[in-house]
């Protein structure tokens, strides 16, 4: 049992920190000195929603077996 939280949680840990990577970043950062910042941030919404869901369950799977293994073991 141990051992298949363990897995599951390493495999949960590399996807969430996968996923987090692959967001979108939501600033403009100093590409919006020039106001060429504007003219690329039309990517796809639904996309984003997805990969925000995606995200969540991740993180809701990697918090109950990180809980999991420092309750029980």
């Amino acid at each position: 049992m141990k051992t298949f939280l363990l897995l599951i949680e390493l495999i949960s840990g590399i996807l969430l920190i996968a996923s987090i990577l692959l967001h979108s970043p939501k600033g403009d950062g100093l590409g919006s000195i020039g106001g060429s910042a504007r003219l690329y941030n039309n990517g796809p919404k639904n996309l984003e929603e997805g990969l925000n869901r995606f995200t969540a369950i991740i993180a809701v799977i990697f918090l109950t077996t990180a809980t999991a293994l420092g309750f029980f073991f």
